[in-house]
């Protein structure tokens, strides 16, 4: 006869943390595989966005970490940027900024997040933690690329809008799962 867990495990909340900030920094990697280029931008469509949105909305502010972690383990050469890349020259590139801003979207997102309850305090913080990483990234395009910044909002803001909304929403969904 098989035996069935009747109790739920806990796990020390220490342990629990590290975990955590090592599978959403695995995960965001996992996200770089999926990719869409775009013909126009040296930016492509990604799943990182949905990533360290959930990282944020489940870790609170140590979704930071989790984001630092996968910045560090690329920039040390692991190839998990986007293309199977790696190295401290991806984050110098054009699409460096994004690569940033996912460390301070998470630390914004996951500060509004974990202080303020329901949908919309919580669809208020996933919004700016995608204007957290637009910021970034368009600013660091614009200036790579000597943009103007209507350039640079063409080519590293408005394509992927409506795409980032999608998985706002996703993300919103996941976590109303989540809580109940």
């Amino acid at each position: 006869m098989e035996r069935v867990l009747t109790r739920p495990i806990a796990l020390d909340q220490r342990l629990s943390a590290v975990f955590g900030v090592a599978l959403f920094a695995g995960l965001t990697a996992l996200g770089a595989f999926v990719r869409l280029p775009l013909p126009f931008t040296p930016v492509p469509v990604t799943l990182q966005v949905f990533f360290v949105l959930l990282s944020a909305v489940m870790l609170g502010r140590k979704a930071a970490i989790s984001q630092a972690l996968y910045l560090a383990l690329g920039a040390a050469g692991l190839p998990l940027f986007t293309g199977a890349a790696g190295g401290f020259s991806h984050l110098l590139g054009p699409t460096g900024g994004y690569l940033l801003g996912f460390v301070a979207a998470a630390w914004v997102t996951g500060s509004i997040a974990g202080r303020y309850r329901g949908a919309a305090a919580t669809l208020l913080a996933l919004l700016a933690g995608v204007a957290v990483i637009y910021l970034c990234g368009v600013i660091q395009l614009a200036m790579l690329l000597k943009l103007t910044p209507p350039a640079a909002l063409r080519l590293g803001a408005l394509p992927f809008i409506a795409g980032d909304l999608l998985k706002t929403a996703a993300v919103l969904a996941v976590a109303r799962g989540m809580r109940r």
